[in-house]
C-alpha cells in the first residue's frame, strides 16, 4: 500500500472514530440523546449564542422567559457540541434558513422531542424558531432562522430567539453551508 494510501486511510479512520462533546456518542449523532435534557437555565438570566459559519459569525438573542424549555434544549445542544459541523440542509431565499439536521435530510433529531410554546413571539425578520413536523410537540435539535416577515408561521411554531447580528451572513448562507461551532454566553 502506497504511503499516501495508508495516509489518507489513517485520516479517515481518525475522522470517523472522533467524538465531540460530553454526552455519549458523536457530534450530531441522530438518536444520540435518551430524553430531553433536565432544566437548568435560569430564566432570570440573559442567554446569547454565537454561532460561527461558515459564511461567517451569526448573534443570537435567546428568550429564556418566552421559551424557556426549547431555550434550555438549545443551549444544553450547543453546549455539548451537537450542532458542530452541521449543516444549513435547507435554505430559501427571502424565506428561511434551517440547520441542526444530524442527518443533513431534514428528517434526523437528536432522539428526543420538547413541547411546543405558544408564546406570542412573531416571525419577523431575523427570528428564530425551532422546525417541527405536521404533529403537536415534535421539535427536537433543527432549527430555522427567517430572513423576511413570516406571518404565516405565527402561533404554529416556537419563536425562541431573534438574530441580534449577522442577518447579513444569514442572508449568504447556502446549502451545504456549515455550523462551525455554537457558543452560548449568559449573563
Amino acid at each position: 500500500m502506497s504511503s499516501k494510501v495508508l495516509s489518507l486511510s489513517l485520516c479517515l479512520l481518525a475522522v470517523s472514530c472522533s467524538s465531540k462533546g460530553d454526552g455519549a456518542g458523536s457530534s450530531g449523532e441522530p438518536g444520540r440523546y435518551a430524553s430531553a435534557p433536565p432544566m437548568t437555565l435560569d430564566a432570570a438570566k440573559t442567554y446569547k449564542a454565537t454561532l460561527l459559519t461558515s459564511k461567517g459569525t451569526i448573534e443570537l438573542t435567546l428568550d429564556a422567559k418566552a421559551a424557556p424549555v426549547t431555550v434550555n434544549s438549545f443551549v444544553f445542544l450547543a453546549r455539548d457540541r451537537y450542532y458542530d459541523g452541521l449543516v444549513f440542509h435547507r435554505v430559501e431565499a427571502g424565506f428561511v434558513i434551517q440547520g441542526g439536521d444530524p442527518t443533513g435530510t431534514g428528517s434526523g433529531g437528536p432522539g428526543y422531542t420538547i413541547a411546543d410554546e405558544a408564546n406570542g413571539l412573531l416571525h419577523d425578520v431575523g427570528a428564530v424558531g425551532m422546525a417541527k413536523s405536521a404533529a403537536p410537540n415534535s421539535a427536537g435539535s433543527q432549527f430555522y432562522i427567517t430572513l423576511s416577515p413570516q406571518p404565516s408561521l405565527d402561533g404554529r411554531y416556537t419563536v425562541f430567539g431573534k438574530v441580534a447580528s449577522g442577518l447579513d451572513v444569514a442572508q449568504k448562507i447556502a446549502k451545504g453551508d456549515a455550523i462551525e461551532r455554537i457558543t452560548i454566553t449568559e449573563n
